[in-house]
């Protein structure tokens, strides 16, 4: 039987207040893209950072009690002729996607003394917990999610892998302003697909800080039987060991060239987690491989790997009984490490990626690039069994535990041999019939190239490192097929905002995902429905890359 149990123990960094079929295959001007459709109501007062921006047009960023922007809303530096954040398009789509209870969340983004395990870090933080405490709502609901920023420095919030309105987006100098310090802004918008996903900063390299927490969107008609459910965040971390930061690690890997993108907002708005001067000790990855991932295993050589904010020396602990039904559901919260996962004694079925169902998969271990997700069930067995995170490539790994009965728990360094086993990638994994693209010949066909090398850490998409003012064209309506070519000797998950693809492979239309593994010198294609309208960032999950400019914008044509 499904029950809420309360799954893990994520600490309290916010507070909630308020009350708690289908379309797959659509035609031109439809807002199918496996979505739930009614008739949203727009909630008031979304409240607004104070802070001026540049660009044309530009004016402090606020909300009327329809939904609508005064003033015209957030209008970034670029092209004219596009559909910005908060245009009519926006709020039509936004209109589409649902008229629920209203679920609202306050986050307080802070500089926070953390406990890993035995070993306290200072770092920042939603609260004073690691991750930050779970958002759970039901599709169907308005998530209002009031960001307060306590930092030092700028922010903003993404929730990666919602399809929501583009002005709720969270990238600084394209959807909104940044968040100045002492400043507040309340992201509102309705959250009409179920599935397994989480909330982070999109402001530099300030994700590889604590900045994240899941967030879980449960299925009012959940299909899935289950007992107890498993929230597993996995990371790696460097921030706050040895006088070590993520931008201290940025500038070793540039050899102390770290060059500022162009994010569209003028002076003053700084994006840095911090100091760019080289910190600490050497932080750079020499002489890792990984045979699954056909390269290095990453740039950084982490000093600690966790799940749930604890490392393998001091490990959180999951309590079921014998027998019960499990759902796990697994995110990769890390910088620069994918991991190979896998239960000890225990096969998975696979259920889920990136929130969308599959067709149900046994297998003994998964891989999760970084910000991928996968859900999982399994049925418990009687003892102490290790939940093991293997840093892919690199030497390290994150360890919990799932205890049904007694005897004692296994070392750190415990390697259960599923993690050797069968392990299914996202390309193999059929995409169950109700979120299933149709088989349609794309309208628009984008071809984009990644290039970069270690040597100059100079990433990319098209040798056109990011700014705010870059569009790839598509209209809405549109069947559109993006094909990425990886150019680089390095591998790179990589998101698009405010969509869901699909795997294409060369017989059928596969999985639905949101992030995807481009392995090196090979090609991914993935083709979307252009129905959510505004201005969307295409850019590597691997937080260095994106940062030394592997990112650029999809735009919708007015």
């Amino acid at each position: 039987m499904h029950t809420h149990t309360r799954r893990t123990v994520l600490g309290a960094s916010l507070v909630a207040v308020g009350s708690g079929a289908l379309a797959s295959c659509s035609g031109a001007g439809s807002h199918s893209g496996g979505d739930l459709h009614s008739v949203a109501r727009s909630r008031s007062g979304t409240g607004a950072s104070t802070a001026p921006g540049s660009g044309s047009g530009a004016g402090p960023h606020s909300v009327d009690g329809g939904g609508g922007h005064r003033g015209g809303g957030f209008v970034p530096r670029g092209p004219v002729g596009y559909v910005n954040p908060s245009d009519p398009e926006v709020v039509a789509a936004e209109k589409a996607r649902g008229d629920g209870p209203l679920r609202a969340f306050t986050l307080i983004a802070t500089e926070a003394s953390l406990d890993l395990g035995g070993r306290t870090v200072r770092s920042w933080a939603y609260g004073d917990t690691l991750p930050g405490k779970e958002v759970r709502v039901t599709a169907g609901d308005v998530l209002g999610l009031r960001l307060v920023n306590h930092l030092p420095e700028a922010t903003t919030l993404h929730s990666h892998g919602i399809r929501l309105r583009c002005d709720m987006d969270g990238v600084p100098g394209l959807t909104q302003y940044s968040i100045r310090p002492g400043a507040d802004f309340t992201y509102r918008f309705a959250v009409s697909h179920p599935g397994t996903y989480w909330l982070h900063s999109h402001s530099g390299m300030q994700l590889d800080r604590g900045l994240y927490a899941p967030l879980i969107v449960e299925d009012p008609k959940e299909p899935l039987s289950y007992d107890k459910e498993w929230v597993v965040v996995l990371d790696d971390w460097v921030d706050g060991v040895e006088g070590s930061t993520p931008d201290g690690v940025l500038a070793q890997l540039c050899n102390g060239k770290v060059v500022p993108m162009d994010m569209g907002e003028g002076p003053g708005h700084t994006h840095s987690s911090g100091s760019k001067r080289p910190a600490g000790p050497s932080r750079v990855l020499h002489g890792s491989h990984s045979r699954m991932l056909r390269s290095e295993g990453g740039h950084v050589d982490y000093p600690y790997y966790l799940v749930n904010g604890r490392t393998a020396q001091a490990p959180t602990v999951f309590r079921a009984r014998p027998g019960d039904r499990i759902r796990l559901r697994i995110i990769n919260a890390g910088g620069d490490t994918a991991f190979r996962v896998a239960l000890g004694g225990h096969p998975m079925t696979v259920t889920h990626t990136d929130g969308y169902p599959v067709q149900h998969t046994k297998t003994d271990a998964l891989i999760l690039g970084m910000a991928e997700r996968y859900d999982v069930l399994v049925t418990a067995k009687s003892g102490v069994f290790p939940l093991v995170a293997l840093a892919e490539g690199k030497k390290g790994r994150a360890l919990a535990l799932l205890r049904t009965g007694g005897g004692s728990p296994p070392g750190p360094s415990v390697h259960p041999e599923e993690l050797d086993g069968r392990i299914v990638p996202a390309r193999r994994l059929v995409p169950d019939d109700s979120v299933a693209l149709c088989d349609r010949a794309p309208d628009r066909e984008l071809r984009l190239k990644l290039h970069g090398d270690m040597r100059n850490f100079n990433w990319s998409f098209d040798r056109r490192p990011y700014s705010v003012e870059q569009r790839h064209s598509i209209r809405e309506g549109e069947r559109v097929r993006l094909t990425l070519i990886n150019a680089t000797d390095m591998w790179h998950p990589v998101h698009l905002h405010g969509h869901t693809f699909a795997l294409t492979g060369i017989d059928a239309v596969g999985a639905r995902k949101d992030t995807a593994l481009v392995l090196p010198h090979r090609k991914l294609v993935i083709d979307f429905n252009a129905d959510n309208p505004g201005l969307w960032m295409l850019h590597c999950h691997n937080q260095y890359h994106s940062e030394a400019g592997m990112m650029t914008n999809l735009g919708y044509r007015k």
